[in-house]
């Protein structure tokens, strides 16, 4: 007998390696030999690097605020106290299996329904739900803080009503207490088991007709270029192919003896063949399966006058064919194409498993054909075999409970395997499910970080790609490519792949990019990925990847795309610093630029930026023909404060006005577009280019602004040969118009030279650091950034006040020429009326001094002329109030940089105050202004600081 019990324990010899079925046994690795002994299993969320600590902190925030959105609190302390509160208590441990179950003891304990408590986490711990023991945690230990469940205690009758109309729209009708009323304990308690039920009932197992339905319709709609292929229906619908229980086809017929009036050798006997049938699948005579219910486990009927101890034995045995039941049905369900490559390839390591398992049955039928098969022994060569389908069969009804797919089933999977650290044979049996059901994911994982490219027919892949055409991009060049074509599907992600999930994505999407601009990418470092205990495996792979894959992309924008260069290109034009182009531009196009919007022709526009670039050093730059014109709808100022959210009411009227409400001058409309082609448009995206507009039309304005004051300085010079009585106006006029400018350069010089200048050359030093893309793209954001906050484009006072200032600087600019174009047409007017004819030849002695005394008449009338027109106009107080104005707001403005710079530690706008306060003149100004404003009663106040409309 003992050559036919050789081959029985086959099924329970370590199986063999899927890449190396030649591997002795020697060389085969210790079960659990990948986890050091004494060390624990660490998870990503344990250890957080320095870099990642921000991520984590805006994480934070974003949750804690969305839970109070979901349910509906409001007022209270507000969130921040509690995100401090969970900052305060993060550990960084795992929970653990004991206090995970301490943790689900205290909820019970604390709740009203504890058994339906603990059957919701039994059942989502039987769907292997991820966290769900952090959660937990997390739960147990808002039992303990009192006022933290009072303030979440907030709304809940109107949460309870949600929840059920929520049931009532998609199950039965419910009757909800009137909003009015006060819901009693009893409706509660009412209410309480109907969404019970609802719940009860929504988790009810589908017919696998429709869920196999469901999940093609999902897959093709993702994938609609290339529909799954699907079974005949006949696969269906004959239940003999299962080769599971058929209910109703039993052996027993009317003829069979009644087992209870043999003896016990032949009920043994007769039991033994019932059970090698059972074992297989087959009903016997005496031995039935019962129909299932939902996602019961397999039933059996035993005959009831069967004698009490062979019925002992044989319910000892009976889980045995149960459990081949689960796995056969597991098989043949998840071997059907809508349920994923990876249920594909565990379902066929399954199927080997039960082969082994049937030679063992058939080893045992040889047996009882000889005769030497009893009872005993039937028990004792089947409990082996006992322990290993058991697991299969939970690991079957985990991945059906959970509905997995995917990269969830080898998470699933993955998790036993450890699970099973203790038990040498369980994880050994385990480690090669997981690495029969790893093959099909590794190979669409490879395909994908060492080329680029997505081939997932079934979904079941951590990485999601979403149709966007490119060319559309080179329109629009958003960033919409890079951040949403490809995506990361987070219940794909397999646990032990968790850590590196961004590097992969990142890998993938870097080649891919290379791939799309017509470049075949290879890796040089590729190798097959295998499953193991051991992570670092897998972070070295990936690492090589990735690290390849950075390179490759950095260096295909770097030298083959002139990435740098575009972008001194765009510095050139945008943050003005081709200082000759402007000038030349701003002269061409300054009478047009002073039209309406809607006046302007774009085409002569464009002409003229085609010549200025022309005549200035501008003409070198390889990249000038990708600039071009660009007419806003909206000023600078309706711009920011719409970024910005600004609610005040003046602005809410600006932000909601439409863009035709707004008379907008060619100055006010004007940008310039710069044209990036792909890839570049990923770096150089639309949120980049309107940051670059922001700076541009800010210091655009800027530069207007200085040359208005600049023609106001030189049409003074035409007053100063006239003896003014009023000289003392004119000095105020030209003292006010010099510290306008002064003001005006010394801005503009702080954000060319001390903002922008300092900011461009740490960009270039980390772009020559930079080794992957995303810090290219980091750096580059993180430059506008910077730029735009110091330039206080960010700030919504500091923007208020400036603007105010230009205003102030603009109107005083016009008032200006408009007083000196009326003493030019007077000083015209008068040298017409005084002149009497043309002088014929050389002029005589008298002539010259006829001469001479016409033109000191007529200076003479010209300055009583403006000193009347000085005395008539209120020039003085107009002046005056300019000044009164300029400086209000200019001390306003210095004051609030002062406290920024304190407060929010912005020192770079300290070099402002330096810079407009060199001699100390403002500050005593408002030193004084303080010292008049604290004596004067608060009704006064407001008059100081209006600004001139």
């Amino acid at each position: 007998m003992r050559w036919a019990l050789r081959p029985i324990p086959v099924l329970f010899l370590p199986p063999p390696p899927l890449s190396q079925p030649n591997t002795s046994a020697s060389q085969q690795r210790a079960p659990g030999g990948d986890v050091p002994p004494g060390s624990s299993r660490v998870t990503p969320a344990a250890v957080v690097s320095p870099g990642l600590a921000a991520m984590s902190e805006f994480r934070i925030h974003h949750d804690v605020n969305e839970l109070l959105s979901l349910l509906r609190v409001h007022g209270g302390e507000g969130a921040e106290v509690y995100i401090e509160l969970l900052q305060k208590n993060r550990t960084p441990y795992v929970t653990t299996n004991v206090s995970a179950h301490s943790a689900k003891v205290k909820i019970a304990e604390f709740s009203r329904t504890p058994e339906d408590f603990l059957k919701k986490y039994d059942e989502l711990k039987s769907k292997n739900t991820r966290h769900l023991d952090s959660l937990v945690y997390l739960l147990s230990k808002l039992t303990e803080d009192k006022e933290t469940l009072h303030y979440l205690q907030q709304n809940a009758k109107e949460r309870a009503e949600l929840a059920a109309n929520a049931a009532t729209s998609s199950s039965t009708n419910f009757s909800i207490p009137s909003s009015t009323s006060k819901m009693s304990l009893q409706e509660l308690e009412e209410l309480r088991k109907q969404l019970g039920s609802v719940t009860a009932n929504s988790s009810a197992q589908q017919p696998l007709e429709l869920t196999r339905k469901i999940l093609r319709d999902r897959q093709n709609k993702k994938n609609s270029g290339q529909p799954i292929p699907v079974f005949p229906s006949w696969v269906y619908e004959r239940p003999a192919l299962i080769g599971d229980f058929l209910i109703g086809t039993s052996l027993s017929t009317d003829t069979t003896v009644p087992i209870g009036t043999l003896p016990l050798a032949s009920q043994e006997s007769m039991i033994v063949e019932d059970l090698l049938y059972v074992l297989i699948g087959v009903d016997g005579r005496y031995i039935t399966a019962q129909a299932l219910v939902g996602r019961q486990n397999r039933a059996f009927s035993l005959d009831p006058n069967l004698d009490l101890s062979i019925k002992e034995l044989v319910t000892r045995i009976l889980p045995v064919a149960a459990s081949y039941s689960a796995v056969t049905r597991f098989i043949e369900e998840k071997s059907s194409f809508e349920y994923g490559q990876v249920n594909h390839a565990l379902a066929a390591a399954m199927r080997t498993l039960i082969k082994e398992y049937m030679i063992l049955i058939t080893q045992l039928e040889h047996l009882q054909r000889q005769g030497l098969l009893s009872l005993q022994k039937l028990w004792f060569y089947i409990q082996p075999t006992m322990r290993t389908l058991e697991i299969l069969a939970s690991l079957a009804t985990s991945v059906d409970k959970g509905e997995c797919m995917g990269g969830s089933t080898l998470s699933l999977l993955h998790d036993k395997t450890f699970n099973y650290t203790g038990d040498s044979q369980a994880q050994e049996l385990c480690l090669y499910l997981t690495k029969a059901a790893s093959v099909p994911y590794f190979e669409i994982l490879e395909k994908w970080i060492y080329r680029g490219i997505i081939n997932d027919p079934y979904s079941e892949f951590m990485v999601e790609e979403h149709e966007l055409q490119k060319e559309k991009i080179q329109e629009d060049y958003n960033d919409k490519y890079w951040d949403q074509r490809y995506t990361v599907v987070q219940q794909q992600i397999p646990s032990f792949l968790q850590k590196m999930a961004d590097k992969i994505l990142s890998t993938g999407k870097y080649l891919n990019v290379v791939r799309e601009c017509g470049r075949d990418v290879t890796c040089p470092v590729a190798k097959e990925v295998i499953y193991t205990l051991k992570e670092r495996a897998y972070v070295e792979q990936i690492e090589k990847a990735y690290n390849y894959a950075s390179k490759v992309l950095l260096d295909f924008l770097m030298e083959e795309k002139e990435l740098v260069a575009h972008l001194r290109s765009i510095k050139h034009y945008f943050l003005m610093d081709q200082g000759d182009f402007f000038v030349h531009f701003m002269d061409l196009t300054e009478e047009e630029l002073k039209k309406p919007v809607d006046d302007i022709i774009t085409t002569r526009l464009e002409a003229l930026l085609e010549l200025a670039l022309r005549m200035s050093t501008a003409n070198t730059d390889p990249f000038k023909d990708d600039l071009k014109i660009d007419l806003m709808p909206h000023d600078l100022i309706t711009q920011l404060l719409r970024v910005l959210a600004i609610e005040t009411k003046q602005e809410k009227a600006i932000i909601s006005a439409e863009p035709t409400e707004l008379t907008l001058s060619g100055l006010e409309a004007f940008s310039f577009d710069y044209i990036v082609k792909w890839p570049l448009s990923l770096i150089i995206n639309r949120k980049a280019l309107t940051r670059y507009q922001m700076l541009f039309r800010h210091m655009f304005y800027c530069k207007h602004v200085e040359r208005q004051l600049c023609n106001v300085w030189i049409s003074n010079k035409t007053a100063k040969q006239f003896s003014l009585h009023s000289a003392k106006w004119f000095a105020g006029a030209f003292t006010l118009r010099q510290r306008m400018l002064n003001f005006v350069q010394n801005i503009q010089y702080y954000m060319m030279f001390e903002v922008m200048e300092p900011t461009w050359h740490i960009l270039e030093k980390n772009l020559k650091l930079a080794s992957n893309i995303d810090d290219v793209l980091s750096h580059h954001t993180s430059f506008l950034d910077n730029c735009l906050k110091d330039c206080m484009l960010t700030n919504p006072e500091l923007l208020k006040i400036f603007s105010k200032l230009m205003s102030v600087c603009v109107m005083f600019t016009n008032c200006m020429q408009r007083f000196t174009q009326s003493m030019k047409l007077d000083s015209e007017m008068e040298r017409l009326s005084l002149e009497h004819g043309t002088m014929q030849g050389p002029p005589t002695e008298e002539e010259r001094a006829e001469e001479a005394a016409k033109k000191k008449l007529t200076s003479k009338l010209l300055a009583e002329h403006a000193d009347s027109l000085h005395l008539t106009s209120g020039f003085e107080a107009t002046i005056n109030k300019f000044d009164s104005n300029f400086s209000t707001h200019l001390l306003d403005l210095l004051d609030k940089l002062s406290v920024y710079s304190t407060n929010d530690c912005e020192h770079s706008m300290l070099n402002i105050i330096y810079r407009l306060d060199f001699n100390g003149f403002y500050t005593e100004r408002l030193e004084h202004m303080s010292a008049e404003r604290s004596q004067k009663v608060p009704p006064l106040l407001p008059r100081l600081a209006v600004p001139a409309q």
